[in-house]
Order: structure tokens, then sequence, then C-alpha cells
């Protein structure tokens, strides 16, 4: 053949499903990933192979092989031991800048009793559709395909649901119709109940990264979440300090309303990574408020959140 690639021969619709193709002797053999594709979808795509082939002079014999093998995914996990650390603000900045660093990421908001990432990559009211059965995640103008509990109840309704409806919704979530992603960080709810509990127990994460303010009581908490993960032999990616120093924006004066240094010094006791801080500045909760998280930028605002994702880029690398 002329080309070294025989992929080239398809268009690039085609070729997105198949994962080899070879060509010897006349004979054209393609592998096709049939995962998520109906049957309709599944005689369409290999009708299309088939007829576009057979269309090269040197090829007079196509075979084409469905196979349908689940694709395993990396399950990073962020938690924290108590609400209001910040936690959702960092995974929507993280999840953003591992895919401007080339990540094929996802993200699920497992906060199912008070999800916000709706609101912070600003799509809000939008419903996911469903295929044989598992949602299509939505997607986002930042490239990053996500679901969330906000996205399928109404807008400021209550959830009063018991442990199992809740550890069912994240199997709803995650078991989703991915595509291409290879990497899912998962904004866990606050605390160490069911959510967390069935996500360990389903869905093993490949490590996680904990949030926390400054201040001791926030510490303790996080330290108990470590715990869990620990118990449950998922490694600690690190931990990260959020809302740490407030620079006042009228004399430039840094104070720091929580507290400084608390979760580095806390990291060295555990002997954890310390992956950086998130300073308090208005700016990143506005930016969160109206859909446009800092790390969408390239300024200064957005350097601490794309220092940490190069941190945990690079764990990612070293254990995969």
């Amino acid at each position: 053949m002329s080309s070294t690639d025989p992929k080239s021969l398809l268009p690039a619709g085609l070729a997105e499903h198949v994962t080899t193709l070879s060509v010897k002797d006349g004979r054209a053999i393609a592998v096709v990933d049939a995962a998520g594709l109906n049957e309709h979808q599944r005689d369409e795509i290999k009708r299309l192979i088939d007829t576009r082939l057979l269309e090269y002079d040197d090829i007079s014999d196509v075979r084409i092989v469905m196979t349908a093998e689940r694709k395993q995914r990396r399950l990073i996990a962020i938690g924290s031991g108590k609400g209001g650390v910040g936690k959702s603000t960092l995974t929507a900045n993280l999840a953003i800048a591992l895919k401007k660093a080339g990540r094929a990421v996802g993200l699920v908001d497992a906060d199912i009793y008070g999800p916000s990432q709706p609101v912070i990559f600003g799509n809000q009211g939008e419903k996911p559709i469903a295929r044989d059965k598992k949602l299509v995640p939505i997607e986002s103008s930042f490239g990053v395909p996500m679901l969330s509990m906000g996205h399928l109840v109404e807008p400021g309704r209550a959830l009063a649901w018991r442990g199992p409806m809740a550890g069912n919704a994240l199997s709803q979530l995650i078991d989703a119709h991915w595509g291409d992603v290879d990497t899912l960080l998962v904004d866990l709810p606050p605390g160490t109940g069911d959510v967390q509990l069935t996500m360990l127990q389903r869905y093993k994460p490949m490590g996680a990264v904990l949030v926390s303010t400054p201040q001791d009581l926030a510490l303790i908490d996080a330290a108990r979440a470590g715990q869990l993960f620990d118990q449950a032999g998922v490694p600690v990616i690190g931990l990260v300090e959020n809302m740490a120093g407030y620079a006042c924006p009228h004399c430039g004066e840094v104070s720091d309303p929580f507290g400084k240094g608390g979760v580095e010094t806390a990291a060295e006791r555990l002997e954890l990574p310390f992956l950086g801080r998130i300073p308090l500045d208005l700016a990143i909760r506005q930016g969160s408020d109206r859909g446009t998280p800092p790390a969408a930028g390239d300024d200064a605002l957005a350097k601490p959140f794309h220092d940490i994702a190069a941190k945990v880029d690079e764990w990612i690398g070293a254990k995969s």
C-alpha cells in the first residue's frame, strides 16, 4: 500500500471506530470497537468500511471483526473531609488544566445532594440523553465532557435519598458513554459517607487528591478522608491547600484569614506530597459563579491550577 498507516485509507469519521486495520495479499482485516453502538449503527459502519476499502484496486477481500471490549478508565477522586473548602472549584479547574495538558479527561459530579459543577461549567439546565440505557455526557465549552445530578434534577430541588439510591445514581454517572475519555475526575461530596463507600466498592480509584483550607478543623476532617482512602488501598496523590492568602485589592497587603501553611505541614507529617496552594481570590469565586473557571485562561490566576495539574499528570503518567 502507498500509505504507511492503513487506517488513513478510511475517512476520519470511520477510522475513529477502527482499532486496527491491516492489508496483506489483497485482504483487509479491520477490527472495530463496537462499544456503545446499537445493531443498526454496527451494520452501517461495517457496510461503509467494506464499501470504501473495496474501492482500492489492490483490495479484493474485506474482513471486519466487531469487538466491544469495555474501556478501562482511570478514576481520580477529589475529596475533602468537610464542605466549603473549594473542592468542586478545584476539581473543575483541575479537569480543564489536565485537558489543556493533553489528557482525555471527563468529570463526574458525584456530590449527589449539592451538585455545583453545572454552574461552574456554565451548562446548568442542559439535560443528558440516554443511549442503550446509558447516559451520554454533556459536552462543555472547555472540552471536558461531564455528568452531574444537577443535569438530571431541577435546579434548587432537594434530594432526600437514602444510601442505596445515592449509590445507584453514582453508578449511572460513572457507567456512561464516555467515548475516548481515559481519565475521569470524580468530585466527591464532603465526608466519608455512602457515596464514597459505593465508589470504593464498585470503582476503585487510581488515586485521590485531598483538598483542605489551612485551619485545624478542616485539616482534621481531611485526615479522616485520607484514612478512608488508605484503608481501601487507594493512594493519595497529594494534598492541596485552598483559600491560602488574601491580597487586598486596594493596598495589596496579603493576609491569612484561614491561616497559612497548615496543609503543607500536615502533608509532611503524613508523609504525603504537597501539590500546591490556591489563593483566596474574589476573581476565582466570580469566575466559578459565571461559568468561566480561571484554569481556562493563561494568566496568573490560572497558574496555581496548572501547576497542580502538572503534578497530577506526572503522577498518572508514572503509574500508567
